[in-house]
Order: structure tokens, then sequence, then C-alpha cells
């Protein structure tokens, strides 16, 4: 069976350098007038020749924006469950070497926190540990799912990688999507970055999605750690991860995360740092690529961003965010965190401004197989 690592092998680094370079304002052009584009025409409008005319990307993405999602916008919440960790990504806060305290929550202490998360409305709910398969191991997630499924519409997980054997665990508790950042698609870069731990195993991670399809996951969200890799080499690996995943496994709801990376506990100096109109570049590209996958801005980003990204391609957004583990029902455990927030709404008031930019929030869009009679 051939694996999206296989397929990327057809875009080395210097094929999609050169076309990139070499995209001119009139392909740009010509790519905006069709109806359905190929990754090559992806590349063009990642292209420098491109940014010049994001107010016409912007008009084309909102088109079909409104074709294929009307104004519905997806709200979701995390929920750290472990940040203990074995890895040392140089660019996260969990990184193993950060002299920092760590906290992982039984499954009742997580029960818990979904009770408190449930209580203020959200139906769409993730869990997310660290890597460290001696406390967080697929049981314990798999145990933490089916304790609070009977509350939530949706379960999703952005956990390390698993096997399909693991994945299935997790389907039959009730997940039902998953979310895997590959970080950088350069093997390379990968490597340097990820020095030590289980995740530096490259190709284990990147076809992670396809084994969670076999097993049987109703929904993917792939991404890249936007800062890491120059923009375009990055933007066109997640997006064609996404295209290739919409033809391989049509019936899975395919969508795209677009993180740039954040402070954190620890210092990592970011070597491509992505400025708005790139990041503008990227959302409407991706719009026009691909029409119907959804797009994620999550709460790294600032408010007027994100409220700003929505005419543009974004349906999902995230709300009522902590990246510490603990703190909504159990005592505030004062860890630091992933990451850095920028959008700290609550529910209730994304909820507001949405309907007030003239959006309809949507926290319950299917019921899982197991609740339907």
């Amino acid at each position: 069976m051939q694996t999206y690592q296989d397929f990327l092998q057809n875009w080395p680094a210097q094929r999609k350098a050169e076309a990139v370079q070499k995209a001119t304002e009139e392909q740009v052009f010509s790519v905006l007038e069709k109806h359905s584009l190929l990754p090559e025409d992806f590349l063009t409008l990642l292209s420098p020749a491109a940014a010049p005319h994001l107010e016409l990307l912007a008009s084309r993405a909102h088109e079909l924006t409104l074709r294929f999602f009307g104004r519905a916008v997806h709200i979701f919440t995390p929920l750290y469950i472990s940040d203990v960790c074995t890895n040392q990504c140089r660019y996260c806060g969990f990184n193993a070497k950060n002299k920092q305290p760590r906290h992982h929550l039984s499954v009742d202490e997580a029960a818990a926190e979904a009770r408190a998360i449930a209580d203020q409305g959200f139906q769409h709910v993730l869990l997310l540990t660290g890597d460290a398969r001696h406390l967080s191991s697929p049981q314990y997630i798999a145990d933490v799912a089916r304790r609070i499924k009977p509350w939530f519409a949706s379960v999703g997980i952005e956990v390390y990688s698993l096997t399909t054997d693991e994945y299935k665990l997790l389907v039959d508790a009730g997940v039902d999507s998953m979310t895997m950042f590959q970080e950088t698609y350069n093997p390379d870069l990968y490597a340097w970055l990820h020095p030590a731990g289980p995740k530096r195993d490259y190709a284990f991670r990147l076809n992670a999605p396809q084994r969670a399809a076999e097993a049987g996951m109703r929904s993917m969200g792939v991404g890249a750690l936007l800062g890491l890799e120059s923009f375009e080499q990055d933007a066109f690996a997640t997006g064609l991860h996404a295209w290739w995943l919409q033809r391989h496994y049509p019936g899975m709801d395919v969508s795209v995360s677009i993180p740039r990376i954040c402070p954190h506990e620890g210092n990592f100096d970011v070597p491509h740092a992505l400025d708005d109109r790139h990041l503008v570049q990227y959302v409407t590209a991706l719009r026009c690529f691909l029409p119907r996958a959804g797009i994620t801005c999550s709460s790294r980003e600032s408010a007027f961003m994100r409220d700003h990204l929505l005419p543009l391609g974004v349906t999902r957004v995230s709300a009522g965010v902590s990246t510490a583990v603990g703190g909504r029902a159990t005592e505030d455990l004062h860890n630091p965190g992933q990451f850095e927030i920028t959008d700290g709404r609550s529910l209730k008031e994304m909820t507001s401004d949405l309907l007030g930019m003239g959006y309809q929030p949507v926290l319950k869009d299917w019921e899982h197989p197991a609740t339907v009679c």
C-alpha cells in the first residue's frame, strides 16, 4: 500500500523551490479561474508571484468558503490530561529537559475536568498528552475517552503516533477525530529538531494519519508548525498531505491546522518566522486548493487575526483554552503550559462575537453512532 511518504518523494525540495521561483503573475490569474486545482496550482498560489494579489486570492477563497461551509464555524476546546514527555523537541514547552513541574491526571481527574468543560456547553473536546507511554498509554487514553464520551458529541485526540491497532482501540472507546502535527515535512530538519525521544521517528509520525484512517477514524486534521521551515516548503507539503488523504479516504473528514510557533518554556529561535501576510496567503491558497477541507485556527492567533481569517477560509476555532494540565475542576496546578495562547475568549465570548459578525457557531454537528437510536 502506498503511503503519503512514498507520494511526497515525487516532490523533492528542489522541485518545489524551482516551481515557486518560476511562477508568474499570469499563472496566478489562470489558476484562480480554474474550478479544480492540481498540486502544481497550489504551489503557484504559495509563490512570491501570488503575494501581490492577496485581494484576488481572498475574494476567491471567500466565495468557496461560503459555497461549501456557509457561515458555520465549529467550536472545540482542548483538554490537556498529561504533560509528562520523554521527547526533547527543541521548540516545545513539554521538552523533557525543561525543568518544570509535570502533571498527569488520573482517569477520575480527567473526567472531572471534562465534566466541567461539558457544563460550559462544549460538545467537541480534544484530548492532549505528552509522549510518555509508561503513563499516557493508549489504554489510559482509551479509558479517559470512554469515560467522557457520554458528555460530548465528539472526542478527539492530539497525542503521540500510534499503531493501527492502538488507533482502533481508541476508535472503539469513542474517539472519532485525530489531529497530527508533522511539525515539519523536511526530514533533515525534523531530525535536528527532535534529537531524542520516540518522536524522532519521522516516518512513523508522517504515516500516522493513514494508520488512523485504516482504523476507522472519522475525522483527520494535519498540520505543520509554521516557522520551522520555509513557508512554501511546509505549507505545500501540508496541503498536499490533506489532498492525498481526501483522495485515499473519501469518506473521512479532512482538515488542515495552521499553527504559527509561539513562545514557550525554554529558549528557541524561530528560523522562519511567518508574518501575517504570508499566513493570509497560506489560508487563501489552502481554501482554493481544498475547497471542502476544514481549516482550523487555534488560540495561538489573536482574536483580531482569527476574526479576520474567518471570511478567508477558517471554519474551526478553539475557545476557553488552557494549554496547562488541570485547573478547570481540579486545583490550579500552576504549570506553564505547552505554549502561550493569544486569544483567551471563553465559549460565551466566542459565540457572542461570531453571532455579531454574522456567523453561526456550531457546537454539535454529528452524533456518534453509539448514541444514535
